[in-house]
């Protein structure tokens, strides 16, 4: 690369952080919404739609219009939505979720990175909230926390688990573990999704979300057949189940408690017991386009959720699957441009304890 060029890709990351919140206010604000209920407005209809100033408004437009999302029409002054008008809303709101939970969950613990690095604790966490911990026990107590990182991995689920289960056998009438199910969405959706008489869906996690958990079966009407169990899986999984699912959970950790993590359950399973793993990675050549999830996931967990962890590529799950004594059947990356909107390729591995 020459020096020119390394400048170019500097500069990138030195207006990254002022491109994100441009685009986002502009989100906030409401414009991207006003052109969408009615296009081709000037910036004084913009800004009397919005309360905002319409000098202000032209000056966020310039970013939006420059990378195609919007459009104007310079003999009339106005703007429409340009790149926009072909996404759906629902997509958009996906990545507005994503966008609101980088700006209330990362960009101020990001400030102390380096800081976090060196003690591997979340000291933005600390210094912001007051809180020693990690984020995913803060948000039970913070409310902007929850809302934000919540809404995200709602919409994070309910996009990728449907593809999940596509792609896993669960035998009929089994009995499944959903291991640090949170609050039920995840065995919701694996009974509507493999429903097959005598199927029973256990939710695993720590006792303080039993509360919520229950309540979210009973509303979707699925207590008949989905269940809560509190616990906490270094101290162990729950025998007797026939299925272990193990999903947005082991990139939370480093390889030692990656492995404690797969040991457990290879300890709760009998021989010939399945688990059907669904966890982000990174592909094998991490210069390949589609390695998007580099840009954000060391900051992510480094700084602002655990202080470790962090995605692998396939090949090392796979291993670290195998060293816990399963047989790996399917190792599968997901192909992002089947999925709109999606940050990062997630993989899904499926093994058989074998030992």
């Amino acid at each position: 690369m020459s020096a020119a060029a390394t400048f170019a890709r500097l500069r990138e990351y030195m207006v990254g952080p002022t491109r994100f919140m441009i685009l986002l206010s502009c989100f906030e604000l409401g414009l991207v919404d006003a052109l969408r209920d009615r296009p081709h407005q000037s910036a004084a209809q913009l800004g009397e739609a919005v309360g905002a100033a319409p000098d202000a408004v032209e000056q966020l437009l310039h970013l939006p219009v420059k990378e195609g999302f919007i459009a104007r029409d310079e003999r009339s002054g106005t703007y429409a939505l340009d790149a926009f008008a072909d996404i759906p809303e629902a997509h958009l709101e996906q990545v507005l979720s994503v966008l609101d939970m980088i700006k209330v969950v990362m960009l101020r613990q990001g400030f102390y990175l380096t800081e976090s690095v060196r003690t591997g604790t979340l000291v933005g966490l600390d210094r912001l909230y007051g809180f020693q911990g990690n984020l995913y026990e803060a948000v039970a107590e913070h409310k902007d926390l929850r809302e934000s990182w919540a809404t995200m991995m709602d919409g994070v689920t309910t996009q990728l688990d449907p593809w999940f289960f596509r792609n896993v056998h669960i035998p009929a009438g089994s009995r499944v573990l959903d291991l640090a199910g949170n609050t039920g969405l995840g065995a919701i959706l694996t009974y509507r999704m493999k429903a097959t008489p005598g199927l029973r869906v256990t939710t695993f996690d720590l006792p303080e979300k039993e509360q919520e958990c229950l309540e979210n079966f009973r509303t979707h009407g699925v207590a008949e057949h989905c269940s809560f169990l509190g616990g906490d899986v270094f101290a162990g999984v729950p025998r007797g189940f026939d299925v272990v699912l193990v999903k947005h959970f082991l990139d939370m950790f480093d390889k030692r408690d990656v492995l404690r993590i797969l040991g457990r359950v290879s300890e709760a399973l009998d021989v010939g017991g399945q688990v059907n793993i669904l966890v982000p990675v990174y592909p094998d050549d991490i210069r390949d386009p589609g390695s998007a999830g580099v840009d954000i996931f060391p900051a992510y967990f480094l700084g602002c959720t655990m202080g470790q962890g962090g995605p692998q590529k396939l090949s090392t799950y796979r291993s670290w699957v195998e060293e816990c004594g399963f047989r790996v059947t399917k190792a599968l990356a997901q192909d992002l441009s089947s999925m709109p909107g999606a940050l990062i390729s997630h993989g899904i591995l499926c093994a058989t304890k074998v030992a």
